[in-house]
């Protein structure tokens, strides 16, 4: 077969194979448009998840009639700087979205410009463009388009269902509007509500877009992000450990104003959450990272979700630091959802109408086996004599009832401490709660100073690349810090002649080999860290205080305060929460008191 140039109709259709996936897609390019043009208001309109009808509006700038024409060719564009490439600020930069847009569906676009008398459109039927006319509109842009794909049925048949592909607008418009607070969004069509987030305004115009968009359970559990190192900076909000999802959808990365799915970013906030959140659970954040446009490639792929960094370690290890300060800024804290789950757990009694009940002929007291609140549970609380009483030994610790996880008042069940605090109830855990601080202990051991080694009788020498020879020498005294001493042995090998106590007997080879490939990937040493935390997490399950254990005052009240000013005491290290807290309100509510 000879070589021929490509007919331009085909041209279009293969370049929207790589811009158009599906419906949302075609929201996602035109939503950016709108945003470049200055849009103050964006209006949505889908049917049929986008298959019978997308419709996207703004109040932009809008385009002249004499560059109608030229804004639906492919490469033409007004967003980009034609002597720096790398220098791009805008959303959209390719010029091809249009053309390959109106190549795979019956396309209508009108645009006024702010000072134009009217405005222009031109229609496309099957990639073949009418001449620009005359349409009344007010300022602003608009692009219709009708039957997506009814011209590639190859591709039409790879959509998912109605809802589906009506799920994935909605997420288009989401991560645009957490990208633009100052923006007002709107997403209609028939058979579904109608999604209209106001613009917001203020120090506080994330935050309230934030509630609009992911919910005000979120914006009510959630902590502040800021960090910044070497022009890399880091802002958002991170959910409390224990406000977690089942998947990871609700997890939000932008670049630069642009949202994307990076495995980089992905991976820092896995790595931030991985101590505190149960198996199977996804920690909730939106992350904003900034950087120079010239550090960051978003020309990675034609639907410009990926993004490449000029430096990924860099930008892990502020993103990682920026979660992990503000995780553990949240101290204690743990999120409303785990009171609400354990509110709507009770249920008002309701005894049977022919049941009559018995009472006792004398005094109400509890049985001698009884686990729960008894006399001598109440004198081992108190920490006084049998003739004193709870009330009477509460007295002396007066302020503790202020305090956030407030005084003890019981044990119940030798496991779980009651405590009062100035606004309600507290319910803790011991042993995970003592878990927690047993744990931190720990890890504040490892990371302050030298890391206690064991030394090798016999080195161990394992032959390596030359790269990652070197990779290991130029780390030797991060590793060193850590309890793993490394030396090059060789051009081909290193000798390990020490490995952390605490991890026993260690396959050195398997350890030097992670370390390696983290190194590789991040330059960092953090897999070994990880591996001694992760011992550290097994001790402290051994040398915690045991279920079954009972406590007295001094001891419970104890406890109570070490969780207030211990990082992360609001879960344990299986991801838990370690306490549940009622409120005084809620307490009256369950018996109608309100």
């Amino acid at each position: 077969m000879k070589i021929r140039e490509l007919p331009e109709h085909l041209i279009n259709q293969i370049a929207a194979g790589e811009v158009v996936e599906r419906p949302a897609s075609v929201v996602k390019e035109l939503v950016e448009n709108a945003l470049d043009a200055g849009a103050g208001r964006i209006n949505v309109i889908c049917v049929r998840g986008g298959k019978e009808l997308l419709r996207v509006e703004d109040d932009g700038t809008g385009i002249g009639r004499n560059e109608l024409g030229l804004a639906v060719r492919r490469h033409a564009t007004s967003k980009l700087d034609l002597d720096r490439l790398e220098n791009i600020k805008t959303l959209g930069f390719r010029g091809e979205a249009l053309a390959s847009i109106a190549s795979v569906g019956d396309f209508y676009m009108g645009s006024r410009p702010v000072d134009a008398p009217g405005g222009f459109g031109l229609k496309a039927m099957g990639g073949e463009f009418s001449p620009v006319a005359p349409a009344p509109m007010n300022p602003g842009t608009f692009v219709e388009v009708r039957d997506l794909f009814a011209r590639v049925p190859a591709r039409l048949k790879f959509l998912k269902s109605d809802r589906a592909e009506a799920g994935a607008v909605s997420d288009v418009v989401k991560r645009a509007a957490l990208a633009n607070p100052g923006v007002h969004f709107t997403l209609s069509g028939p058979g579904r509500g109608t999604i209209n987030w106001p613009a917001q305004s203020g120090k506080n115009a994330l935050v309230d877009r934030i509630a609009q968009v992911i919910g005000t359970d979120f914006s009510t559990n959630c902590i502040a992000i800021a960090n910044g190192r070497e022009g890399v900076r880091v802002a958002g909000l991170a959910g409390l450990p224990t406000f977690t999802k089942a998947n990871s959808l609700s997890q939000y990365f932008f670049v630069n104003g642009r949202p994307v799915r990076d495995k980089v970013l992905l991976g820092a906030l896995r790595a931030a959450y991985a101590d505190y959140v149960h198996r199977g659970r996804f920690g909730v954040a939106a992350i904003f990272v900034d950087l120079p446009s010239g550090d960051v490639d978003v020309n990675v792929h034609p639907a410009k979700t990926e993004v490449r960094f000029r430096d990924p370690g860099l930008v892990r290890s502020v993103v990682l630091a920026g979660i992990g300060q503000a995780l553990a800024a949240a101290g204690y804290r743990a999120s409303t959802t785990v009171a609400d789950a354990t509110l709507s757990a009770f249920r008002a009694a309701t005894p049977a109408s022919h049941v009559r009940p018995s009472y006792p002929s004398g005094p109400l007291s509890t049985g001698g086996a009884a686990t729960g609140i008894n006399e001598q549970n109440q004198r081992d609380l108190a920490g006084v004599s049998p003739s004193g009483n709870v009330e009477e030994a509460i007295e002396e610790v007066p302020d503790a009832i202020e305090a956030p996880l407030g005084v003890a008042r019981a044990q119940v069940f030798e496991n779980y401490i009651i405590a009062q605090a100035a606004d309600g109830l507290v319910l803790v855990d011991q042993h995970a709660a003592h878990e927690r601080l047993v744990y931190e202990g720990f890890r504040a051991r490892l990371r302050e100073g030298r890391v206690p080694s064991q030394r090798l009788l016999i080195p161990v020498v394992i032959d390596l690349s030359e790269a990652d020879c070197d990779r290991l020498e130029g780390a030797s005294a991060a590793l060193d810090k850590l309890g793993l001493a490394v030396e090059r042995f060789g051009p081909l090998a290193v000798a390990v002649h020490e490995v952390p106590a605490i991890l026993g007997q260690a396959d050195v080879s398997a350890l030097v080999h992670d370390v390696i490939d983290e190194l590789a990937e991040w330059n960092s040493t953090e897999v070994l860290m990880g591996r001694l935390e992760a011992v550290a997490a097994r001790m402290a399950c051994h040398g915690s205080v045991r279920s079954g254990r009972r406590l007295k005052g001094p001891e419970m009240n104890q406890l109570l305060r070490d969780m207030e000013k211990t990082p992360h005491s609001g879960q344990c290290i299986h991801g838990r929460p370690t306490y549940v807290e009622l409120k005084k309100a809620d307490i009256e509510r369950l018996f109608g008191r309100r």
